[in-house]
């Protein structure tokens, strides 16, 4: 058991910090405040490779593993959970399905463009009437010769008014419930394909997070992603990528959170003395490290195990469960420590409070996250093999050019 990140590992952690310093930082209270999605972020990610950190270089992306893109994540909930979910809902939820999913051919067609960021791309699953309860979905997919006619509606979605791509789900046999559900990959600009955006949310406010409408969209079966009926096992091997960067991304809040928790304890003075001389101050920032360091160790081992190609749902929920709790006290506590201050926007403690919140409510709330750790502890859910599992990394495949 090897707890020491590798040289390559600690190259990126510094590459995505140093980024998330100088360009993440000095602009995002700017595009908070406003309500404004950064997008000036997305080529200068793509130029770093962090928008294919994980994907093979013989599709665009820096050939790095699993463990790398966490890194990745972390680094950019650091600067603001907004950047990270940009990168979760591009990489984790559309890219990473695309190569674990596709053919060739649809590999060689999409990848490379999500890779360099030149394109952006979303995932279209929630609908207004159905979120946890995928099977509940109303939109409806049918096959006319070489085509499919796409109907419905998709809401609380990440990049919606802004991405070029969607990878979205409907029903092409509704009588099979979950098991009716199939993928396709809509390209903006087909007719009787909308999207708006949502206002008014509690936190994330540099995230674009809106709905998608689709009326008698046309869609080439050359763009279904696996096979019919598979959209349900495709969706929730996506959703496994990005649990796993949003407890990694929870790191990173927490880590900001601590940072400037401590800065502030030790420059604040209350009856002649900083306030980092109290012990109840200090029993915060004694927690705000323990959190940190489980929650390292819960991401750490889910990389470890998508590097080996081993089934890690029950390890990511557990993480991303975990994680997002954790990063909810631990900004609840930052803004405890700043007092008057942290209930405002003059310091950041307030922003990570309210982004933090957002993270235990999407890609599964904790209280599904309880039920599918139960249903592991119990024996009563077990994971089945799919057709196509994400593979483990191989250095040598990668990063070779083909």
């Amino acid at each position: 058991m090897d707890f020491e990140l590798t040289a390559e590992h600690k190259m990126i952690r510094d590459m995505i910090y140093d980024f998330a310093r100088k360009e993440i930082k000095p602009i995002i209270k700017e595009y908070d405040k406003n309500h404004e999605f950064p997008m000036e972020l997305v080529p200068k990610m793509g130029a770093m490779g962090f928008m294919g950190v994980c994907l093979p270089v013989r599709y665009g992306g820096a050939g790095m593993d699993y463990i790398s893109f966490g890194l990745v994540a972390e680094g950019l909930e650091w600067a603001d959970s907004s950047v990270r979910e940009t990168l979760a809902v591009h990489l984790a939820l559309h890219a990473l399905p695309i190569f674990q999913w596709g053919t060739e051919e649809q590999k060689q067609r999409w990848l490379p463009p999500l890779a360099t960021g030149e394109k952006l791309a979303c995932f279209g699953l929630t609908e207004p009437g159905a979120g946890s309860d995928v099977a509940g979905m109303a939109s409806r997919a049918r096959r006319e010769g070489d085509v499919y006619i796409l109907n419905g509606e998709k809401m609380w979605i990440t990049l919606a008014d802004v991405a070029d791509r969607f990878l979205v789900f409907a029903k092409t046999d509704p009588e099979k419930k979950h098991r009716g559900i199939t993928a396709f990959v809509l390209e903006r600009g087909m007719p009787g394909l909308t999207t708006g955006t949502i206002e008014d949310k509690l936190g994330v406010w540099a995230s674009n997070t809106g709905w998608i409408s689709m009326s008698d969209v046309e869609v080439p079966v050359e763009n279904r992603l696996g096979e019919e009926g598979e959209g349900f096992k495709i969706a929730m091997s996506a959703i496994d990528n990005a649990r796993y960067t949003v407890a990694a991304g929870a790191v990173g809040l927490m880590k900001a959170a601590m940072e400037e928790s401590i800065a502030y304890a030790k420059q604040r003075k209350t009856f002649g003395q900083p306030i980092a001389n109290y012990q109840l101050v200090q029993q915060m920032i004694a927690q705000m490290q323990q959190r940190i360091d489980i929650g390292e160790l819960l991401v750490y081992k889910a990389g470890w195990l998508k590097n080996k190609g081993v089934r890690n749902t029950r390890e990511t929920s557990m993480a991303k469960w975990f994680c997002t709790e954790a990063a909810f006290q631990t900004a609840s506590d930052a803004v405890q420590i700043h007092g008057a201050y942290g209930y405002s926007d003059e310091y950041n403690v307030a922003r990570y409070l309210r982004n933090s919140k957002g993270a235990v409510i999407y890609e599964g709330t904790s209280q599904v996250h309880q039920l599918i750790q139960a249903g592991y502890a119990f024996g009563w859910r077990k994971d089945k093999p799919l057709r196509k599992e994400l593979p483990a990394y191989d250095p040598d495949y990668w990063t070779a050019e083909a």
